[in-house]
């Protein structure tokens, strides 16, 4: 294992964060790392900074990093970055040294323009997690339900939204057989629901879904000088579509949970997350969602994950995630409102009392690129909180240019993996299949009855001629004539509507 305490030797087993006044350094410890995080504060005051800082501490130290890049300014973090009078100077108090790097880098988006494209199959995000995305009431979330239950118990593979539009239809042709097995199903609320999803399509999403779907292998595997990889998620574009933005991340969370093993106690994570604009995730999402998300953070630092949310201020964090949430970094917020004065009181009690200061008072007083800092201990406990100088990141600070950025993506070991979709037998074809088979049994049973209509009206002929004849070679003669032409006629009838079917 590489050490990320290069800048800082006195630490080997964590990630040296800073000093404060009186030159006394903070720690991060490796150890304690998947006990999750907050990096909050006011816009400008240096959240950026410090998170970049720290998925670069990561990676060298060798642990995966996942980052959101909402702002387009953490792509730098892919390349050295370069001296400057305020990094000299801020170097020089803390005792930091400058040895400027990058990070091994591989970049994802979710439209596929600034990245490796994003996709997951609508079985993958379940009817929970897409019913909230396409904002469905309780009743409609009922039918998503209903929905997913059908693809399971019929073996329908949902990948795109032409899978669910091919079932909804197919559910809602046959609403009365699913409403005695799963409940009522409404004819119009398989319109809403269909409009829904019409209304997502032309937000130009629905390329989210599909394949070939994000291997989450692909996330955990280290570079080949056994440092962390730092993915980085162009969100600038998906900050549009800020549902979409939250249940993605929500999702990855959801799969890295499933999928890795439970690792109990470890020297470091397997993969730290960075979950920016965390706010967003929790707003209007319902009970059940909360509880969800509650359950996932808790349990998640189990497999090796932690995960650490950017907003600006703990506040916006329901309390029954922020108490998960161990190692806390607190930049200047600003009591301008009565509601920014009550959001500091909430921020200031969350952390343990230091007597040198007043922590709301110092909240409002901190400079750029100062934060309050209270991490575990090597017992685990959290330490006093203080005011710390954080250090500087020495990847590039700011945006890598679009070629600079595509010089970055072509070394990739990822590099056409994703980049062309594939559109494998799912619910769709197999529904259409199924359409087929009746249409050409309906067509089967008319043919019968046709065939059975015109020998009925041939035999009427016959049966006169016969009679007009009066002899048994008569009969004969007129009965084979008559199955003759009532078998030319059907046959040439049903021919003619089978061609054109097929045409």
């Amino acid at each position: 294992m590489s050490t990320a305490a290069a800048a800082s030797p006195a630490f080997s087993d964590g990630l040296f964060l800073g000093k404060n006044a009186s030159g006394t350094p903070a720690q991060l410890l490796l150890k304690y790392a998947n006990r999750h995080g907050v990096i909050a504060g006011a816009t400008g005051t240096g959240k950026t900074f410090t998170l970049q800082g720290l998925a670069e501490d990561f990676s060298r130290a060798g642990t995966n990093v996942f980052i959101a890049d909402v702002k387009g300014d953490l792509s730098g973090i892919a390349v050295a970055g370069s001296t400057k009078p305020a990094i000299e100077k801020r170097a020089n108090e803390l005792g930091q040294s400058l040895n400027f790097a990058g990070c091994p880098t591989i970049f994802w988006d979710i439209f596929g323009k600034a990245g490796h494209p994003v996709r997951i199959t609508l079985s993958e995000m379940g009817p929970l997690l897409l019913s909230r995305l396409l904002g469905l009431n309780d009743v409609q979330e009922g039918l998503i339900n209903i929905a997913f239950a059908v693809a399971d118990a019929e073996q329908l593979w949902l990948i795109d939204f032409k899978d669910l539009r091919a079932l909804l239809n197919h559910i809602g042709e046959n609403a009365k057989e699913y409403s005695t097995q799963y409940g009522n199903v409404a004819t119009a609320t398989v319109g809403a629901v269909q409009r829904a999803l019409l209304g997502f399509e032309q937000q130009g999403a629905a390329n989210f879904f599909g394949e070939p779907a994000l291997e989450l292998s692909h996330l955990l595997k280290d570079a080949p000088d056994g440092s962390g990889i730092v993915h980085v998620l162009a969100a600038t574009e998906l900050m549009q579509r800020p549902k979409l933005y939250s249940m993605f991340m929500l999702w990855l969370l959801s799969e890295l949970f499933e999928q890795l093993p439970e690792v109990g106690d470890i020297a470091q994570p397997k993969m730290v997350f960075f979950f920016d604009e965390a706010h967003l995730l929790f707003d209007d999402a319902p009970a059940v969602l909360l509880e969800k998300i509650e359950q996932l953070v808790r349990l998640i630092r189990s497999k090796g994950v932690g995960v650490y949310f950017i907003t600006q201020n703990a506040a916006d964090i329901p309390e029954a995630v922020l108490g998960q949430l161990s190692n806390r970094i607190q930049h200047a917020l600003r009591a301008f409102t009565p509601k920014d004065q009550k959001g500091i009181r909430a921020a200031a009690d969350s952390f343990r009392v230091n007597p040198a200061f007043d922590t709301k008072t110092a909240m409002t007083e901190l400079a750029v690129g100062e934060a309050l800092v209270s991490t575990l201990d090597d017992k685990g406990s959290p330490t006093v909180v203080e005011r710390v100088f954080i250090k500087v990141p020495t990847s590039r600070v700011g945006p890598l240019a679009d070629a600079e950025r595509a010089g970055v993506q072509a070394q990739s070991p990822y590099k056409g993996v994703y980049e062309v979709a594939i559109d494998n037998e799912s619910a769709f074809e197999k529904l259409a299949q199924k359409k087929g088979e009746s249409d050409e049994s309906e067509d089967a049973n008319t043919a019968e009855k046709g065939s059975a209509s015109t020998g009925g009206m041939f035999a009427g002929v016959i049966g006169g001629v016969v009679g007009a004849l009066g002899s048994t070679i008569g009969k004969e003669i007129m009965r084979s004539i008559g199955r003759r032409i009532a078998t030319e006629v059907v046959r040439g009838v049903l021919g003619s509507s089978s061609r054109t079917r097929r045409r």
